[in-house]
């Protein structure tokens, strides 16, 4: 019997050598990974393609490697949390460029306002994952400026996870009490220094509010980590310890 149940288990699934070889080179952050760390990222990204529904948009068209890539981006901050992190959504959409969204919110005096935004990536609490095709190859022609919404909107998908955006993915409690005093220290200055005018290192989006300044961040573990652990190390010691050590940079462990 117990036999049998190993045979009619289904195979972990899996990403051919070739195709695999592709990502990588063709991808900054992927091609920085040690082996090891490689690895675990291929197989999170073959449990990506499996579980997730990949749907280009506007006449876009992907082929396997760039559908891999895509996937390989979106799991980078997986390599530590694990594929629990892909729980809660089933589809990421691609659009060819930024598209465009329409908002609308009721002011305090009962006003509603409405207008058009353009984006580059977006994530829907219990929905999709939305990401501009444009946008993503843009962060990987230039993978040390500081951007890769690919990461910004996986960010959001880990910070929900707990059921609040919040800015504070799911954490054992006393890293969770550490994480949220840093964290709220840090956005709470950076919020002053925008406020006043001041030219920060940081990209300014990130004080549009706690789960933006989480996101933003994110970016800058990945792409620009020199920068965040000399503008905010307590936040990047966070973020290290979280996702990884940082891979465009000469110094990480």
């Amino acid at each position: 019997m117990i036999g049998l149940l190993r045979r009619l288990r289904r195979p972990s699934p899996s990403i051919e050598d070739s195709l695999w070889q592709r990502v990588r080179s063709a991808t900054p952050w992927v091609s920085a990974l040690d082996d090891e760390r490689s690895e675990r990222l291929r197989a999170l990204t073959a449990r990506f393609l499996h579980q997730k529904t990949i749907t280009p948009l506007a006449g876009l068209s992907l082929d396997d490697a760039q559908r891999a890539q895509l996937a390989a981006l979106c799991c980078l901050p997986l390599l530590e949390y694990g594929e629990a992190g892909l729980r809660g959504w089933s589809q990421l959409i691609v659009y060819p460029d930024a598209f465009r969204v329409q908002r609308t919110h009721t002011d305090a005096a009962g006003v509603l306002h409405e207008w058009e935004d353009d984006l580059a990536g977006e994530a829907w609490d219990q929905g999709p994952l939305i990401l501009s095709w444009a946008d993503v190859q843009a962060d990987i022609a230039e993978p040390d400026a500081g951007f890769c919404v690919a990461v910004h909107e996986m960010a959001h998908k880990l910070d929900v996870l707990d059921g609040e955006l919040d800015g504070t993915p799911p954490l054992p409690d006393a890293w969770h009490g550490r994480w949220a005093r840093d964290f709220q220290r840090a956005y709470d200055d950076f919020c002053m220094q925008v406020d006043l005018g001041r030219e920060t290192a940081i990209d300014p989006y990130a004080a549009e509010a706690p789960e933006e300044f989480f996101a933003v961040v994110t970016e800058y573990h990945f792409s620009a980590p020199d920068v965040l652990t000399e503008a905010m190390p307590d936040v990047a010691a966070h973020l290290a310890r979280f996702y990884g050590p940082s891979l465009m940079t000469g110094t990480a462990a």
